[in-house]
């Protein structure tokens, strides 16, 4: 890894941890709800204790100013839930462009097993190695999703992570296989950091459990969108996940101490 790379990393995380909030999916949903006001929102999660957010490109200008000097991570493809194929994610961006839009780190998505991998794997290729020539990290959104494929099965999201290494990535962000035990295996497929994704929002408590067992399992942080951002309350829900990855809560006392309820 060159000095620049390693560098920006650091501005994206904590001593090798990370609290990443995606506020990418203007393209994928629309302007849904904690997306309207995203000003409001990267105010308030980073407020909370998040590392970094994540948009796409065009969001730049409505970030910076209210990130209270977290870092930014500008996203390089993209698809829409009403296009016919929400596995085809085409690119948006470059390195070169995200740089000018201020960003501290790239990421790009990947389903593997889907028709779409072959194009993604060559695209993500090509992002790493322009990134790395420029100093920049990229974090891969490596999911296993396709015909036939388990979202959740550890066997083939250690597969995504190993490819994301394989690729050139410097992180990889990709589901929870549910349980610590069987994510251990997925941790263990790579050397990359490891963070998790959140998914759809099935309440406080799940999202806090998922955190804890993930980082039990050796997971080096989150990368969590719509249940932060979509949150009633961004801030806490945001404090919250950052107490278990950066000071090794359990889920319930984060939550107590972020203020929001036990749930059972």
């Amino acid at each position: 890894m060159n000095v620049g790379t390693a560098a920006r990393l650091d501005r994206i995380g904590r001593d090798g941890r990370y609290v990443v909030v995606p506020m990418d999916h203007g393209i994928t949903l629309g302007a849904v709800r904690g997306l309207k006001d995203i000003e409001g929102t990267i105010d308030a999660v980073t407020r909370g204790g998040a590392d970094a957010v994540l948009t796409q490109k065009g969001i730049a200008p409505r970030v910076h100013d209210n990130k209270n000097d977290a870092g930014y991570v500008v996203h390089l493809n993209a698809s829409t839930t009403i296009g016919p194929d929400t596995n085809d994610k085409r690119a948006t961006g470059t390195v070169e462009e995200a740089i000018r839009a201020g960003a501290d780190a790239v990421s790009f998505h990947i389903n593997v097993g889907s028709d779409h991998e072959p194009d993604q794997i060559t695209e993500l290729a090509e992002v790493s190695e322009a990134a790395n020539r420029l100093g920049v990290p990229v974090l891969a959104m490596s999911y296993a999703r396709g015909p036939g494929v388990d979202e959740h099965d550890a066997e083939s999201l250690g597969h995504a992570v190993r490819l994301a290494e394989e690729l050139g990535a410097d992180l990889v962000k990709t589901a929870y296989s549910q349980d610590s035990e069987s994510f251990e295996h997925v941790v263990e497929s790579t050397r990359l950091p490891v963070l998790i994704a959140g998914g759809e929002p099935e309440g406080d408590r799940a999202t806090l459990d998922a955190v804890r067992g993930a980082m039990d399992a050796g997971a080096a942080g989150v990368s969590i969108g719509r249940s932060v951002f979509q949150h009633d309350d961004p801030e806490a829900i945001a404090q919250a996940v950052a107490s278990v990855v950066h000071d090794d809560r359990s889920a319930a006392d984060a939550l107590r101490e972020a203020g929001l309820a036990v749930e059972a």
